[in-house]
């Protein structure tokens, strides 16, 4: 069997990392599997999808690293699903309802008022011909509801296991509603079956939904795919996510610096047992993936986590994967041992414009005791210096000043750098050069 999985967002918000997950998901499973992964973009709410929010999430995803082999568009199949809609009317499964929405609400609280489940009660399996004109004149259009079999439905969960839902519990499924506009059931199923998705991965608030979309799918001839529900991706609080909030979203993260394999890394193992650490690439993760990993616990999304793995992320690239990136900041004349220099000390990688100006200059040196950096001046070695000159140098300051531990290393930082902290300056030294050094110290901006 080929593996084909899709990821269907509908291009109404930004991606955030809840969904950014279940992508993740189903691209490494496909690939995993040697299949393919799709993007269809479920735009047939035409009221709120955007062209922008589409472009986006497909920048979104290419960031990632999440190639897609198959896309489409919903709002370019219309034509597929009224054919299907038609099949569906042609065998008493899809049928017209009249009531407005303040009659199905009533009749919902009148049900609850009952202790009776707010179940649809088909009324609109008996509405007369004479009723039917009446609503006609009135300028009604009808809803279309999909006629369940009121049985039980039963599937093997790839995450979940055995599940069944009882379909006699469930109201009929609105799939067309009043304004001809298609609602989300008819033309997934309808695009499942002609891109042949072999496999569903997605939130654990559509199982319900899985047991009419079975049905869906007998009905229209088609072969039910398997199906995987995962729980859903929180924050830290246990609040969920909203797209259209922007919660999380990959655009935030991608201007606050994170990298997408930090990104990746996590939400690959994020609900398993397995330890969450740096992965330098898809490959990694495609070679590590399991979905049988995943738990039936609440995965949690902790920023801080984040922000801690993308500091370790960085700090093991090599200068030759992020020269082009640091070109693109503004160091084009940035080098391997500047690089090497700064990585320890960035939380992201526009963390290091901000070091930059410490070894070319300009800046402003902070004095906090003239007199002493005056002495260390002098004692500044001549000739070529290296990753020893700094211990050489503060050995003899030491030695000159009977100075130690912050009362000497604390006045040469704000000096030479002009920061309470930052990277080891046996490293900035050389590059700050003996020129710069002696001014600094001397209280001149260098």
């Amino acid at each position: 069997m080929t593996v084909t999985v899709r990821f269907a967002p509908s291009p109404t918000g930004l991606l955030h990392v809840g969904n950014a997950r279940i992508a993740l998901i189903n691209w490494l499973f496909a690939k995993a599997h040697g299949g393919y992964f799709m993007l269809r973009y479920d735009d047939t709410d035409q009221a709120r999808s955007t062209d922008e929010f589409a472009e986006a999430i497909g920048r979104d995803l290419s960031w990632l690293g999440l190639e897609w082999d198959k896309k489409a568009w919903q709002s370019q199949r219309l034509d597929k699903y009224e054919a299907a809609a038609d099949k569906l009317k042609a065998d008493g499964r899809l049928y017209a309802c009249w009531e407005t929405p303040q009659e199905l609400d009533f009749k919902r609280k009148r049900q609850l008022s009952r202790g009776l489940p707010p179940v649809y009660d088909r009324a609109g399996l008996h509405v007369s011909a004479a009723d039917r004109a009446k609503y006609e004149a009135e300028g009604r259009q009808p809803h279309w509801r999909f006629k369940l079999d009121h049985k039980d439905v039963a599937w093997i969960d790839l995450a979940r296991g055995d599940s069944h839902v009882n379909c006699a519990s469930l109201s009929d499924p609105v799939l067309i509603r009043g304004d001809g506009s298609y609602l989300y059931t008819l033309p997934s199923v309808v695009d499942d079956i002609e891109f042949a998705v072999s496999h569903i991965i997605r939130g654990e608030d559509h199982v319900t939904n899985s047991a009419p979309q079975i049905q869906l799918f007998q009905a229209l001839g088609g072969e039910p795919p398997a199906f995987a529900h995962l729980p859903l991706l929180t924050d830290i609080t246990g609040a969920g996510l909203s797209k259209r909030l922007g919660s999380r979203s990959l655009a935030d993260l991608r201007e606050q610096g994170i990298e997408a394999m930090a990104v990746n890394s996590l939400l690959a193992k994020l609900g398993t047992s397995d330890a969450i650490e740096i992965r330098g690439s898809l490959e990694q993760l495609v070679d590590e993936f399991d979905i049988g990993h995943f738990s039936r616990a609440t995965p949690k999304f902790d920023p801080n986590e984040l922000a801690h793995l993308n500091a370790k992320l960085l700090h093991t690239l090599t200068f030759d994967q992020v020269a082009p990136r640091l070109a693109a900041l503004g160091l084009g004349q940035a080098d391997e041992a500047f690089w090497q220099a700064v990585k320890p000390n960035l939380a992201g990688l526009a963390d290091a414009v901000q070091w930059w100006p410490v070894v070319a200059g300009p800046i402003e040196p902070v004095v906090e005791d003239g007199e002493f950096l005056a002495q260390a001046a002098a004692l500044l070695p001549d000739g070529a210096w290296d990753h020893d000159t700094w211990a050489a140098w503060t050995n003899a300051v030491k030695q000159a000043t009977g100075r130690k531990g912050r009362m000497l290393f604390h006045p040469l930082r704000l000096a030479l750098t002009a920061r309470e902290n930052g990277p080891e300056l046996k490293l900035l030294l050389p590059l700050i050069g003996r020129d710069k050094a002696q001014a600094r110290l001397s209280g001149r901006v260098a």
